[in-house]
């Protein structure tokens, strides 16, 4: 007797730390934290309500009526305990929108079936044994201990259907629960005055406790708080990446225009190479701020994907056009192209993404390969209306040490030390990596070192039917050709650098266009307000004291200003172009400006 309160007592002790522990910390609203608290509850007023059992029986008669009202009471606690335990086994075996959609009726069924066999349990009779060993039987017990092994085998049940569903870590208390539930069973049956079961009860909420999702809150506001100035560091990151892409963008407009402009007017061949050589240098800086934009945009997950219908002949001959134009003679390198017959002719898919991933292959393969070849080679396996594009670039060049290629697409990472003239950040291959992956694709490098290297590129892309994607083409054609006389359209260029003032006025020369200029938003202000009429505004963002969108939104103050404007920025960082356009300009131009770009703003726009 004395031996089972004891144990009774201990386990008290140790559900009331616990209880407490858990009171004392802030927890998550959730399904398994409230049910773990209820059986936590239950427990405590069962371990109470034994001990109440024990020691009415041991100082008062058997046959009292309270004797009799307490230890019934005390198996009315076990039916409550199954039951709560049965809605666990329901919460952790459904999906979790499920169960809250039906939380309200499992609890009230739940309620309904505590209620009703309490009833039954306390209208069946039984008998107190005080001879040698104190403890209960009769119909009552025997009662409790099928209702258990129901509930025990419907757990096993939900379990076993539901085995999917269930987090590994919430096996554990369960199993415990079910093994032990024989062992105890066995116990008692040798000794019946050793109640166990609420002691086992206990142990399994203990086990329960550090396998149900109970998330700290301190540590979740800490986990917040990290993140918030996370999101603060890569707000200043991107603000600062801007104001970088707009200050060296700037200088790179009037050096790329200005020797665009160049190329029209007659040199000797010496100074048309010094011009390309410009142009080249220019356009490599330009890919150096790209790929430090690009890589930034990538682990801002501000990326975009932009799937359209494109032509897989074009796209190819483009980067074979680009990549011969990059060998030129210097090298004696054979380059081989191959695409298989059996390609669509046209795919659906970021094929501005999959030239600068391809581009980027062929570019290092003409970079590290000083004799030999190189081979462009195009395949593809369809099936239905997806084709895998299968793209590979080998070469014959210096080829990758075997433990250097873990790290190959490393961001900063160059393999290439002893080749120090060689030029490049080490970005090139990790954005790369990264856009492939966007593109639900992969990259598998195979290289001998000394002998060459091989990259192969899988991507999926869905075929489009000939006849629309056609129709497609001739549109875009059509769009870019200039038909009509623009003479006697006016241009305004607002711009606070006289450079780019001088460098977009020497661009627009050869549309025959009249052109003005304004180097400041006031000074914009003032020409529209005086009654001048233009036919389009190109309107520069990132000026002193009044801004392009400053400017802009004082323009729109009057409801008869009419006129298109297209915001002209170095600021070329992904969205940027969205959020211009949703600010309410007519369209974006990107410094360096690119004349297909310049070209199709003037199409839009002036020749209707």
């Amino acid at each position: 007797m004395l031996s089972g309160f004891s144990i009774t007592l201990t386990s008290l002790t140790f559900v009331l730390v616990l209880f407490f522990y858990f009171r004392s910390k802030q927890h998550i609203e959730s399904v398994e934290l409230k049910i773990f608290e209820r059986l936590l509850n239950i427990n405590i007023i069962g371990l109470v309500m034994e001990m109440l059992c024990n020691l009415s029986i041991r100082y008062m008669s058997a046959n009292m009526l309270i004797t009799t009202i307490i230890n019934k009471l005390f198996l009315t606690y076990f039916i409550g305990f199954m039951l709560t335990l049965f809605v666990y086994v329901v919460s952790v075996c459904i999906k979790k929108e499920n169960y809250q959609k039906n939380s309200k009726s499992i609890k009230i069924g739940a309620e309904i079936a505590f209620l009703v066999l309490s009833i039954i349990d306390l209208i069946l009779p039984i008998q107190l044994s005080t001879t040698d060993k104190i403890y209960s039987y009769g119909p009552a017990v025997s009662f409790i201990y099928i209702i258990s092994f129901a509930i025990i085998v419907m757990c096993i049940c939900l379990i076993i259907k539901n085995i999917k569903n269930i987090r590994s870590q919430n096996y554990i208390p369960l199993i415990f629960y079910i093994a032990s539930s024989g062992i105890v069973g066995l116990i008692q049956s040798i000794n019946p005055e050793l109640t166990l079961s609420t002691v086992m009860e206990s142990l399994t909420l203990f086990i329960m406790y550090f396998t149900i999702e109970n998330p700290d809150v301190k540590m979740i506001k800490q986990v917040e708080a990290a993140k918030e100035a996370a999101e603060k560091a890569n707000q200043a990151k991107s603000d600062f990446l801007s104001a970088m892409s707009h200050e060296i963008r700037t200088p790179l407009n009037a050096i790329v225009g200005f020797s665009e402009s160049l190329k029209e007017e007659t040199l000797t061949p010496s100074q048309l190479e010094e011009v390309n050589d410009i142009i080249d240098a220019s356009n490599t800086l330009l890919e150096t701020v790209n790929g430090i934009l690009d890589i930034s945009k990538i682990e801002a997950n501000k990326i975009e994907i932009i799937n359209e219908t494109y032509s897989t002949e074009k796209l190819f001959r483009e980067l074979v056009k680009l990549s011969e134009a990059r060998l030129g003679d210097d090298k004696p390198i054979e380059f081989k192209y191959h695409l298989a017959e059996d390609t669509p002719k046209y795919l659906y898919g970021d094929h501005i993404r999959i030239k600068q991933v391809i581009l980027n292959f062929l570019t290092n393969a003409i970079k590290y390969t000083k004799r030999g070849y190189i081979e462009f080679d195009v395949r593809n396996i369809c099936r239905g209306n997806t084709c895998r594009l299968i793209i590979k670039v080998e070469d014959s060049g210096i080829g990758i040490k075997k433990e250097s290629i873990d790290r190959l697409f490393d961001k900063f990472d160059r393999l290439d030390n002893e080749n120090s003239t060689i030029e490049g950040t080490g970005l090139g291959l990790a954005i790369t990596k990264r856009l492939v992956e966007l593109m639900h694709g992969k990259i598998i490098v195979q290289s001998i070192y000394g002998k060459g290297s091989q990259f192969t590129i899988v991507i999926d892309q869905r075929i489009v039917n000939d006849a629309i994607a056609h129709e497609v083409e001739e549109v875009k054609e059509e769009n870019t050709t200039i038909n009509n006389d623009l003479s006697s359209k006016k241009v305004l260029i607002v711009d606070d650098n006289l450079m780019n003032l001088k460098v977009a006025a020497r661009l627009l020369k050869t549309y025959n266009l009249i052109i003005e200029q304004a180097d400041s938003g006031f000074k914009c202000l003032d020409l529209i307000g005086a009654g001048n009429k233009y036919d389009l505004i190109l309107l520069d963002d990132m000026m002193p004291k009044m801004s392009g969108k400053e400017t802009f939104k004082k323009l729109k103050e009057d409801s008869s200003f009419n006129i298109p404007v297209v915001i002209l920025t170095a600021n070329a960082i992904t969205g940027m172009k969205e959020e211009y356009l949703q600010f309410g300009f007519n369209d974006y131009l990107a410094k360096p400006i690119e004349k297909d770009e310049l070209n199709r703003v003037i199409k839009k726009f002036l020749d209707k």
